[in-house]
C-alpha cells in the first residue's frame, strides 16, 4: 500500500462529469455503494491508501493521492461497467492546488449541472464517510473536505447562490407541471426513496398539491416511512407492473445498477410521463419508443431554465470570492503543516539545552530557580514566534538558529 503523503502535487481529481458526457455514459462509470466497498478493497493493490469517490447524477470524481493521475483511474474503472480507454479519452484530470479549488466549487454547486444545487453537500458528506470507515481519510483530506464543507455554508449563508427551490428533484416537478394543469385525477408512481427520492416527494406534495401518489422502494419499510410522513401511498416493490400500468405519471430514482423500470411494464398501458432521476439510467431505454410513453432524464431537466436560476448567475462573483478566501486559509494550514518536522525538532532542542550543565552554567537559570513550566512556557513562545515567521517568510533555517538565540537570550 502507498505511504500516506501530504505533498499537495501528488494531489489529484480525476473524473467525468455532464459538461462533455450524457447520462447513458456517465452510468457506465458510476459507483453504488456495493461498488464503492469493492473498489476500496482494490485500493490497496493500486497502491493507494488516502482517497474517496464522489458518484452523483452530475458526476463521478475519485479524490486522492497518488504516483499519476493513472492509478485512480484505473481503480475507479476497475470497480465500473466503463471502460478504462474510452474513460481516459474525455477525463479530466486536476493536480494539487488546482484539484483543491475543483472540489471547493464542486462543494459550493458553483460545478453543478443545475447552478448552486445544494443536494451536494450531503452527497460529498456521504462520500467522505464512506471512505474514513474505511480507514482511506487521513488527516489532509478531513481538513480539506471540513475545510469545503465550511466554505459552502458561508456561500449559502452570504449569497443567493443556493437561494429559491431549485435542484434536479425540484425540476422534474416544474417539468411535470409544465405538461398537466390539472393532477387531481392523475396517478403517481415514485419508485426509490433515497435522498433524491425523499426529495422529490415532498416537493410533489409541497409544490404540486396532490398526494395521489404511490410510493415504492427495494427496502419496503422506507417507503413506508416516507408514506406515513408525507401523507400518500406506498405499495412493496413486487406490485411494479400492476401500479406502473395505472399510473399517469412514473419518476424513477433507484440508482440500481440495471433498469428497474421495463418496457414490459409499459407497453401497451397507454400515454405516460416517465423521469429517469436516476445515474445509471433506471428506466429501460426502449420505453422511449412505446407508443405514448415520454421519458426524460436528468440531462433534460437540467435544460430548464428560469427566475430563480438567472439570480444564482448574478451571485457567482461573489461566492468565488468567499470560496478564495477559505481555500486561502486551508492552504495557510497546509503550509503550516509542512513545518511541524522542523518546530517539533527545535523545540526538541530547546528543552534539551535547558537541562544543559552549559547552558545553565551560563545563564544561572538553576540558581534563580526557574521552574519546568516557567521554561516549557518561554520555549513554547520561542516556538510561536518561529511559527510566524516561517509562515510569513517562508524560510527555515535561519529561523533555527534565531530560535536558539531567542531562547538563550530571555
Amino acid at each position: 500500500m502507498r505511504t500516506r503523503t501530504s505533498d499537495i502535487s501528488e494531489f489529484y481529481v480525476v473524473g467525468i462529469n455532464y459538461k462533455k458526457t450524457d447520462a447513458a455514459i456517465r452510468g457506465r462509470f458510476a459507483i453504488s455503494e456495493e461498488q464503492y466497498a469493492h473498489l476500496l478493497t482494490l485500493a490497496p493493490s493500486h497502491h493507494l491508501s488516502e482517497l474517496f469517490v464522489l458518484s452523483t447524477c452530475n458526476r463521478t470524481e475519485i479524490y486522492g493521492f497518488a504516483d499519476d493521475a493513472g492509478q485512480l483511474a484505473g481503480l475507479l474503472c476497475s470497480a465500473t461497467e466503463g471502460d478504462y480507454a474510452i474513460f481516459n479519452e474525455i477525463a479530466y484530470v486536476k493536480r494539487g492546488a488546482e484539484a483543491i479549488e475543483h472540489l471547493f466549487l464542486v462543494g459550493a454547486g458553483i460545478d453543478s449541472q443545475i447552478l448552486g444545487d445544494y443536494e451536494i453537500v450531503g452527497q460529498i458528506k456521504q462520500a467522505v464517510k464512506f471512505a474514513r470507515e474505511q480507514q482511506f481519510v487521513g488527516a489532509f483530506l478531513e481538513r480539506l473536505v471540513n475545510a469545503v464543507l465550511q466554505s459552502s455554508k458561508s456561500v449559502k449563508n452570504q449569497t443567493e447562490l443556493s437561494g429559491g427551490t431549485v435542484s434536479v428533484s425540484f425540476a422534474a416537478i416544474q417539468y411535470i407541471r409544465e405538461r398537466f394543469t390539472d393532477l387531481g385525477d392523475k396517478h403517481i408512481l415514485l419508485i426509490g426513496t433515497g435522498k433524491i427520492g425523499r426529495n422529490t416527494c415532498r416537493n410533489m406534495v409541497d409544490y404540486l398539491g396532490t398526494r395521489n401518489i404511490t410510493l415504492m422502494n427495494r427496502t419496503e419499510s422506507r417507503a413506508a416511512e416516507l408514506a406515513a410522513e408525507t401523507g400518500v401511498g406506498c405499495a412493496p416493490l413486487e406490485q411494479l407492473p400492476v401500479f406502473a400500468g395505472k399510473a399517469d405519471v412514473i419518476l424513477v430514482a433507484t440508482n440500481a445498477e440495471q433498469p428497474t423500470l421495463l418496457c414490459s411494464h409499459l407497453e401497451g398501458q397507454g400515454d405516460k410521463l416517465v423521469v429517469d432521476l436516476s445515474i445509471p439510467c433506471n428506466v429501460e431505454k426502449a420505453a422511449a419508443q412505446l407508443p405514448g410513453v415520454t421519458l426524460v432524464n436528468v440531462d433534460e431537466l437540467s435544460k430548464i431554465k428560469d427566475e430563480t436560476l438567472q439570480k444564482r448567475e448574478a451571485e457567482v462573483p461573489k461566492a468565488r470570492v468567499i470560496i478564495a478566501e477559505h481555500i486561502g486559509e486551508f492552504m495557510e494550514w497546509y503550509a503550516m503543516r509542512k513545518h511541524v518536522p522542523v518546530l517539533k525538532a527545535v523545540k526538541t532542542k530547546l528543552k534539551e539545552l535547558h537541562t544543559h550543565p552549559l547552558y545553565t552554567r551560563l545563564t544561572g537559570a538553576a540558581a534563580s530557580g526557574e521552574g519546568d513550566n516557567d521554561a516549557d512556557e518561554q520555549i513554547q513562545r520561542v516556538i510561536n514566534g518561529m511559527a510566524t515567521r516561517m509562515r510569513q517568510h517562508n524560510q527555515g533555517g535561519c529561523h533555527y538558529i534565531q530560535a536558539i538565540n531567542e531562547y538563550i537570550g530571555s
